[in-house]
């Protein structure tokens, strides 16, 4: 029986604004739970305490539709048996209006409404839709068994090119310490780009970091596409890894990221006003490198300029609003 009939899918019901004909069902292997629209619990009945739980969201901007075809095709796989789970999950679609009409968001972006963020823009839709995704987070990892290891990949594809291609964010993790065998799991998925972020965002993986102790990532894993213009295989690297961890066969007994690209975050560029002038090409690619003594921006009395040859730049975007980031200048890091 298909449970989300007469859609075909999760992704098919969740678009449609349907409801399943049943919200809690068994499989042979799991138990499925139907949450809320766009919101999917999935347990296996071999459950073990120190299994790993894992959110997986995407969708949080609606145009970045590769990750959201690609974990919706695991999700199908889980449901039908061809594909074993050894962990508990909760499976996210973040913007779904916005998924609906093609668009990176409706009234705001969504990864900025993040950590009680979402209470100054009151009337944005994606403000209430953030509160609800917290407090599944919340729920979902308060559930889980004390010492479980807690996971948290946000996928996501980016507007512009990239100079490497797949890269993920790290958020601040304040007096943690960077977990090497994740990092060397994104190395295994092909992300061998690494930014680790130097302060609190936002995010909603900095919201699972922070507030839910889960090890998270934003993860960028190219182009965003209209569903069905997405070259599937060039995300081969996720599919096949995240398959691997949702499996049980994931982790690394020996961490190995020698060879991974490490920066941190050395500045933000703000727009501060009307005045804002971003000194660099409209299609520049994430990771372009900032050559010493370049003007990046001005701003009246305010300039950005490159210093030492090592920087580069990352989500450029000069038709921010006033008082919001255009852009994060970088720099090479180390793991202490």
């Amino acid at each position: 029986m298909n449970p989300f009939a007469p859609a075909r899918d999760f992704l098919d019901l969740t678009l449609q604004g349907h409801t399943p004909q049943q919200t809690s069902w068994h499989t042979p292997a799991l138990q499925a739970q139907w949450l809320g629209h766009g919101l999917l619990q999935l347990t296996p009945h071999a459950a073990n305490p120190q299994q790993e739980q894992i959110l997986l969201s995407t969708g949080i901007h609606g145009n970045e539709t590769a990750p959201i075809e690609i974990l919706n095709s695991i999700i199908n796989d889980l449901l039908n048996g061809a594909l074993p789970l050894a962990c508990r999950i909760l499976v996210v679609l973040g913007n779904i209006p916005a998924m609906q009409s093609g668009k990176r968001f409706v009234d705001y972006d969504m990864n900025r409404l993040f950590d009680g963020a979402h209470a100054k823009q009151p009337d944005a839709s994606e403000a209430r839709r953030a509160a609800e995704l917290e407090q599944a987070a919340s729920a979902f990892f308060a559930a889980a068994p004390a010492g479980a290891p807690r996971r948290h990949y946000d996928l996501h594809t980016a507007i512009r090119g990239s100079v490497f291609e797949r890269f993920a964010i790290y958020p601040f993790i304040h007096e943690r310490q960077h977990n090497r065998e994740q990092l060397a799991w994104l190395r295994a998925a092909d992300v061998e780009t690494v930014l680790l972020h130097s302060k609190p965002a936002a995010t909603y993986s900095y919201y699972t970091s922070e507030r839910c102790g889960a090890d998270a990532f934003t993860l960028e894993l190219g182009k965003a596409r209209p569903f069905g213009q997405n070259e599937l295989a060039r995300f081969t690297g996720i599919d096949r890894a995240l398959r691997e961890r949702l499996s049980g066969h994931g982790t690394t007994a020996t961490p190995d990221i020698s060879g991974m690209r490490l920066f941190k975050a050395k500045y933000d560029i703000v727009k501060h006003s009307g005045e804002f002038v971003l000194h660099l090409a409209d299609d520049v690619e994430n990771f372009t490198a900032l050559p010493h003594g370049m003007t990046i921006a001005e701003d009246v009395e305010v300039r950005y300029v490159a210093d030492g040859g090592e920087e580069r730049i990352l989500f450029p975007n000069p038709k921010v609003g006033i008082g919001l980031r255009a852009g994060i200048v970088i720099e090479p890091a180390s793991l202490d």
